[in-house]
């Protein structure tokens, strides 16, 4: 990015949040998209808002941030459909052990599991890990990671580094430029859908 063009015009990126302390990097995500030109809507989990509160997302996005299955809104539309048939991509970021687990299992008991079902065949998916070292490692997630490979999820990260944790090793959310630059790869290998907000 980085050339001031605004070159994401058009595209429509759903940011999805699960609860970690990474959480605090998607925001700055969020900026980076809108100054972009991305048009964003973010969906978090009940332990992403333990976090960083929706309200960060809605005045950096504009628009309504959704956290639940059974959050009211002026118009009835299925969202867990509604916003992955609006999406350009879908991304993840944070992806915690647990979300990447969900989807691994095809399990859908909350808004952002959900939403990563529904948004198989409407969608690209792009996640970005996020977790202590031993979870990044332990054969369970690398299974799960495998799995969503090999169904054509993209993956970015994680790096190595000091974690919130106190241990040194993989797990670190990419940064959010990183994953800028690999979102603007994906959208703009095709048209954007142009579906309205």
């Amino acid at each position: 990015m980085g050339d001031g063009s605004g070159r994401l015009d058009g595209y429509e990126v759903l940011l999805c949040l699960s609860g970690g302390i990474a959480c605090y990097k998607s925001a700055d995500l969020a900026s980076k998209l809108v100054q972009a030109g991305a048009g964003v809507s973010v969906a978090m989990t009940e332990a992403a808002t333990q976090f960083v509160q929706p309200l960060t997302f809605q005045a950096l996005t504009h628009r309504q941030v959704f956290t639940s299955m059974w959050q009211s809104t002026r118009d009835y539309n299925a969202r867990h459909l509604d916003l992955t048939a609006r999406a350009d991509l879908m991304v993840i970021a944070p992806a915690t052990a647990d979300i990447l687990a969900k989807m691994a299992c095809g399990l859908a008991d909350d808004l952002v599991s959900t939403l990563a079902l529904s948004a198989c065949g409407a969608c690209e998916i792009l996640v970005a890990p996020a977790m202590n070292t031993r979870m990044y490692q332990a054969p369970p997630t690398q299974a799960n990671l495998a799995r969503l490979t090999g169904w054509g999820v993209q993956i970015i990260g994680p790096e190595s580094g000091p974690l919130a944790c106190g241990e040194v090793g993989p797990g670190r959310m990419s940064e959010p430029a990183d994953i800028l630059e690999r979102i603007a790869s994906l959208l703009l290998a095709s048209p954007a859908k142009g579906l309205k907000s």
